[in-house]
C-alpha cells in the first residue's frame, strides 16, 4: 500500500531545492505552485514516516506476543500497543488517502460570496444580512479580508442581494460547500401573533477567476452607466457612477454601484463577471462529463436546500450530512468550523469511495 510514496523524500528534496533558488520568486505563479506542493509533500512525508514506523513496531509487538519465553506483563503491554498502533495506522491511511486525492484547482483561490434573499420578503432580506455578518465574522477569525463588491439594501437593515470578495488562505477549499438554499425559521419582529415564518436565502460561492483562467473579448461586453440609488430611490450620487456590464454571448449581467467612482465600480463588476462566467462554464463542463458526475456536484447546487436555522429551538441542521447542532447563536456569530468541517469530511469520504 502507498508504494508510490517510497520516493517521497526525494521529491521533497527537489521541491526544497527549487524553493531555495532565488530565480523562482520572479515567476510568482510557479512559486505559488511549488509552495503549495511543498506543503502537501511535507505533510505526506511526515505521515508516511509515522505510518512506516508504526508498521515496523507492529511487527515487533507481534513477535513479542508469540514469544513463549517473554514476560507476561510485557506481552500484555505489547498487545495494548498493538491495538493502539492498529487504530493509528487506520487514521494515517485515511489522512494519506485524502492528501493523495486529485486536488481541486480552485481550492487555493479567493471567492465571491453572493447572498440573495429568496422567499419571505423582508424577513428573507434580513436573514441575508445575518448570513453576511456570519460569514464576515468567520472570515475575520481566519484572518481573511472581506470586500463588498455590490449590494442592494432595503431600508430596515437587510439585503435583497449582497456580493463580497473574500480573500485569504484557502478560502474556497473551506467555503465551497456553502452554496445552496439556507432556510430560516423564526418569529419576525413585525409578527404580532408570535407565528414562526419560514424564509429562504440563496448562497453562491464562486472562485475568483484570473485573466489566465478566462479571456473575455472587449466586443463581448456591453457597458451601461447610470446614477446610483439607495433604498426608496433616494439619490446616493449625482454623477453616473453606477455600472452595468452585460456579457453578450451568455446574457450574464453584473451591476455595481457601491463606489462613488465609476472606474472602481467598473473594475469590481468585471471581477464579478469574470468569476460568474468561469463558474458557469465549469458547471456546464461538469454536466457534460457524465450524469454520475453531475449528481455529485449537484450536492452543492444552489437550488438545493442545504441547511435550516431554527431560531425558536436554537437549532441548526445541515441536511446533507444529517447533522443537527443546538448552537445557533454561536454559528450565526461566526463559529462555523463545527458545521463546516463535518461537511468537508463527508465530501472527502465520497471522493475516496469514488476513487477506489
Amino acid at each position: 500500500m502507498f508504494d508510490n510514496l517510497r520516493d517521497i523524500d526525494e521529491r521533497l528534496g527537489v521541491l526544497e531545492s527549487q524553493l531555495s533558488d532565488p530565480k523562482l520568486v520572479h515567476d510568482q505563479k510557479r512559486y505559488r505552485e511549488v509552495v503549495r506542493e511543498h506543503a502537501t509533500v511535507s505533510k505526506l512525508t511526515r505521515l508516511y514516516q509515522e505510518y512506516t514506523r508504526l508498521h515496523e513496531e507492529q511487527g515487533e509487538h507481534q513477535t513479542m506476543i508469540r514469544d513463549e519465553d517473554e514476560d507476561p506483563e510485557m506481552v500484555e503491554l505489547a498487545k495494548a500497543e498493538l491495538e493502539e498502533g492498529a487504530a493509528r495506522i487506520a487514521e494515517l491511511e485515511q489522512e494519506i488517502r485524502i492528501l493523495l486525492l486529485p486536488k481541486d484547482p480552485n481550492d487555493e483561490k479567493n471567492i465571491f460570496l453572493e447572498i440573495r434573499a429568496g422567499t419571505g420578503g423582508d424577513e428573507a432580506a434580513l436573514f441575508a444580512a445575518d448570513l453576511f455578518r456570519m460569514y464576515s465574522r468567520y472570515a475575520e477569525s481566519q484572518r481573511w479580508k472581506v470586500e463588498v463588491m455590490s449590494s442592494n439594501p432595503i431600508g430596515i437593515g437587510g439585503f435583497k442581494e449582497i456580493i463580497a470578495m473574500i480573500s485569504g488562505n484557502q478560502v474556497y477549499s473551506r467555503l465551497k460547500y456553502e452554496s445552496g438554499v439556507h432556510r430560516v425559521q423564526r418569529v419576525p419582529d413585525t409578527e404580532t401573533q408570535g407565528r414562526i415564518h419560514t424564509s429562504a436565502v440563496t448562497v453562491a460561492i464562486i472562485p475568483e477567476a484570473e485573466e489566465v483562467d478566462l479571456q473575455i473579448e472587449a466586443n463581448e461586453l456591453k457597458f451601461d452607466v447610470y446614477r446610483s440609488s439607495g433604498p426608496g430611490g433616494q439619490s446616493v450620487n449625482t454623477t453616473d457612477s453606477a455600472v452595468r456590464i452585460t456579457h453578450l454571448p451568455t446574457g450574464l449581467v453584473v451591476t455595481c454601484q457601491d463606489e462613488k467612482s465609476q472606474h472602481k465600480n467598473k473594475a469590481k463588476a468585471l471581477l464579478v463577471l469574470r468569476a460568474r462566467l468561469l463558474d458557469k462554464l465549469e458547471q456546464e463542463r461538469h454536466s457534460l462529463i457524465s450524469e454520475e458526475r453531475k449528481s455529485q456536484i449537484g450536492s452543492g447546487d444552489r437550488s438545493e436546500r442545504i441547511r435550516t436555522y431554527n431560531f425558536p429551538q436554537g437549532r441548526v441542521t445541515d441536511h446533507r450530512v444529517n447533522l443537527t447542532l443546538y448552537k445557533l447563536d454561536q454559528i450565526i456569530g461566526g463559529h462555523l468550523d463545527e458545521i463546516l468541517l463535518p461537511v468537508i469530511t463527508h465530501f472527502q469520504s465520497e471522493a475516496l469511495q469514488t476513487a477506489q
